[in-house]
């Protein structure tokens, strides 16, 4: 007679999924109606049609597609990433009805974009069966970051600068941000490099000392040299030619705490924070677009900021702030604000939109909401077994989680402002593909690491039919 296995077996939890998906959708559409209501005291016409239809529609398609290509991936990685997104068109549809901006089309072509990045979603997730062999190509992925970030640089009418950063790419019938594909290029760099030199990296070669105290130990400059080198260079690109503050602190962020997972050595933390401040504190001499960025930050109120010129002045700061305030705990109601008085709501400071209509308690729900995205993306890396997988979830989920911090934090004033989005609520298409692209990587990761191993599956089965 067969023992009683000692442990449960794994299971797939689609049908959970399948739940909380729609749940996702509901909260989107009811979000929808209620701006409808309060605004003109009648549902959107288009409502059922074009957004619960396709929106609804492709969630669904989504779940499907995971159900039977990727069925024992992370259950809630895909209605997080729905909810998200929902909430943010649903967001722009109200913006842009009450403001009747002349691209009244804005919310529908976010929902087109939402449609080509879940296609690309599906393509990643269905051919990329193995995580692992992105491993093989950590010097072509790095040299397609470069590629990627120096993409803007071309002279105009290919290069385009907005709002003092020169990021955008125009490729005739939109623009696209290089970089924000070029920071998954770059963690899949590290990633690889740290696992074929992690041992090198973990080693100290040579002791800091004051007097015959040791302070910190310095890994050998011929293993930190490549990618020490391929982080400074993105870092000067970003910040010195393109004015780029936003991907370049993710990018900081990201690699510190990638170094550190690796090695788990606290002196990676000292040696980045420290010359991290001291060129903060350089760049206020020299880089221009910096320092109006801190003075905006530390005196928003001061004459001559917040009625200064225009792109150097904090009246984008200053109105989101009131806007939050406005909100209060429970906020307006969606359709009962006024997130119009705030410049370019729609794409950074679309969180102060949130903050004003939902209030302190909708906005602490986004981001419990995005907090456990990144938790989630962090378990699929504890959950692995190969060492590159737990490198790439790792800077993935960190990576959603500074740029969440970046963006909010900007907005609250706790830091200077950088110009990042939301991950899948701001505007735009580059930032919303990429985020789906990260999702797709996670989910991925998340079937193979979780996928019981095939003794396993047998073992199981002979188990099922020796108790029948």
């Amino acid at each position: 007679m067969a023992e009683a296995p000692t442990a449960l077996p794994p299971v797939k939890r689609r049908n959970a999924e399948l739940v909380m998906t729609l749940f996702a959708i509901a909260i989107t559409l009811f979000a929808m109606i209620e701006a409808g209501l309060t605004r003109n005291g009648e549902m959107p016409p288009d409502l059922f049609f074009l957004y619960a239809g396709l929106f609804g529609g492709l969630a669904l398609l989504a779940h499907v597609f995971i159900r039977f290509f990727a069925p024992w991936s992370d259950p809630l990685l895909l209605p997080l990433a729905v909810l998200l997104n929902g909430l943010g068109i649903a967001m722009l549809w109200r913006l842009f009805e009450a403001t009747g901006d002349t691209e009244r089309g804005s919310a529908s072509n976010q929902l087109v974009l939402t449609a080509l990045s879940m296609a690309v979603f599906a393509g990643v997730v269905f051919f990329l069966k193995d995580p692992r062999k992105l491993q093989r190509y950590p010097y072509i992925m790095a040299v397609g970051a470069i590629l990627l970030l120096l993409l803007p640089l071309l002279p105009d009418p290919i290069g385009r600068t907005v709002n003092g950063a020169r990021q955008w790419l125009n490729v005739g019938f939109t623009a696209l941000q290089p970089s924000e594909f070029a920071k998954i290029a770059l963690i899949i760099f590290l990633s690889g490099y740290m696992v074929a030199k992690r041992d090198a990296l973990s080693l100290v070669n040579r002791q800091v000392k004051v007097g015959p105290v040791k302070i910190l130990g310095l890994p050998r400059l011929r293993d930190t040299a490549p990618m020490a080198f391929m982080w400074g260079f993105c870092i000067i690109v970003l910040v010195g030619l393109m004015n780029d503050l936003g991907t370049a602190l993710l990018l900081f962020g990201t690699f510190l705490a990638m170094v550190y997972v690796a090695t788990q050595r606290a002196s990676w933390l000292v040696l980045g924070l420290v010359p991290f401040f001291a060129a903060c504190y350089l760049l206020y001499f020299v880089v221009s677009h910096f320092a109006v960025r801190v003075d905006t930050w530390l005196h928003p109120f001061a004459p001559g900021i917040i009625d200064g010129p225009i792109g150097a002045n904090s009246e984008q700061l200053v109105r989101g702030l009131f806007a939050m305030a406005q909100g209060g705990v429970l906020g307006t109601g969606l359709g009962g604000g006024q997130p119009g008085f705030v410049p370019e709501v729609q794409n950074d400071f679309i969180f102060s939109a949130f903050g004003e209509e939902l209030g302190l308690t909708g906005v602490m729900t986004m981001l419990l909401v995005l907090a456990l995205l990144v938790e989630r993306g962090l378990r699929t890396a504890l959950a692995s077994q190969e060492l590159f997988v737990k490198m790439c979830a790792s800077g993935l989920s960190f990576l959603l989680g500074f740029q969440t911090f970046v963006v909010i934090g900007g907005v609250t004033r706790v830091i200077p402002l950088t110009g990042a989005t939301i991950p899948f609520v701001a505007k735009g298409g580059s930032a919303l593909l990429s985020s789906w692209i990260i999702l797709a990587l996670l989910v991925r990761m998340s079937n193979n690491a979780r996928k019981p191993a095939p003794r396993a599956i047998q073992d199981e089965g002979a188990t099922q039919v020796i108790s029948r």
